[in-house]
């Protein structure tokens, strides 16, 4: 009996390390020590660089910081899927040179409008329906459709890491929050069940909606254009307005996340910038300077020089994805 005593300590001494351990899918190192003792110098009373609770403000970038972005932006994949759709119900919704191509799978010419056409794509596919409409057909496109290189659906190639940073963050009284260059109700749709962030700690694109009585039923109803486009320097501006509060910790991965990154890490007190960097080929994709999407070129170039911390995928996470 003390034999079997002895050994169960023994066993629950050795075990201690993995359980304490908040992030087990990142490899030792500076990155993660970085994280770890910020948060820790943070949610220690006794440290001069303590926060209180309602101040411990976390945001991240969806798109290549949460999720996958390639061969494009998942978002982008649903919109073009649903105009295939509505195409064959209704042919007369091809109505430019732009819409007709991504119906017909031209991706050369989808790229070729830029800017321009993947918002008209966005508009076409995404209007003439209530929020709550719209949600299920997003969460009825991510629980069909799978990835064409990785045969994983959409919303299980969301990082491991990532997610177990933001557990970590939440049990140590963070507030964690998603502001996202995508759709604010694409986002919505998955968050929770993602993420376990909610849908009000949820920031991103939006669309023109209005507001009517339809059939008796009170709706608010996604109309074509765009109202506000939560990309650079757009995200700071949503998060001043949204949350009120300077965040004390950022997370992005491209460009468009450089100004969020800047005006969060300048504020007063302890701040802690990151940027994950896809260098990962093998079990995930590597690419930064001359991607057409997650674009990696000044925020790679000043990282250091600014303090934020630059996180090497295929160095620093033992695992990518949660089902490895």
């Amino acid at each position: 009996m003390k034999l079997l005593k002895t050994l169960s300590i023994a066993l629950s001494l050795a075990a201690a390390p993995l359980l304490a351990d908040p992030l087990p899918s990142w490899n030792p190192g500076d990155a993660k020590s970085r994280i770890t003792n910020f948060v820790e110098r943070v949610t220690d009373p006794a440290s001069p660089d303590y926060v209180t609770p309602p101040a411990r403000i976390a945001v991240f970038d969806n798109d290549g910081t949460l999720w996958a972005e390639k061969p494009v932006y998942f978002q982008f994949l649903f919109a073009m899927d649903r105009l295939r759709e509505m195409a064959a119900t209704d042919p007369a919704v091809l109505t430019s040179d732009v819409l007709r191509a991504a119906a017909a799978g031209d991706m050369e010419t989808v790229e070729a409008a830029g800017e321009a056409g993947l918002l008209e794509i966005v508009s076409t596919t995404h209007s003439s329906l209530s929020v709550e409409a719209f949600a299920a057909e997003a969460r009825g496109w991510l629980a069909e459709a799978r990835h064409t290189e990785t045969g994983m659906a959409y919303d299980a190639m969301i990082y491991q890491p990532m997610l177990e940073l933001l557990r970590y963050l939440r049990d140590e009284d963070f507030t964690t929050w998603i502001v996202s260059g995508g759709g604010l109700h694409f986002v919505r749709a998955f968050s929770e069940d993602a993420y376990n962030i909610p849908p009000e700690q949820v920031i991103g694109s939006t669309g023109k909606a209005s507001y009517a009585v339809i059939d008796g039923a009170p709706t608010v109803t996604k109309d074509p254009g765009v109202f506000f486009l939560d990309d650079k320097a757009g995200k700071p501006v949503a998060i001043d307005a949204r949350i009120g509060r300077r965040p004390i910790l950022v997370g992005g991965n491209s460009d468009g996340d450089f100004e969020m990154l800047e005006w969060a890490t300048s504020g007063d007190g302890p701040r802690l910038g990151l940027i994950v960097h896809h260098t990962d080929a093998e079990r995930e994709f590597a690419y930064d300077r001359d991607s057409h999407v997650g674009r990696l070129d000044r925020g790679l170039d000043e990282a250091g020089a600014r303090g934020w911390l630059l996180v090497d995928m295929a160095r620093d996470w033992a695992r990518v994805w949660p089902g490895e």
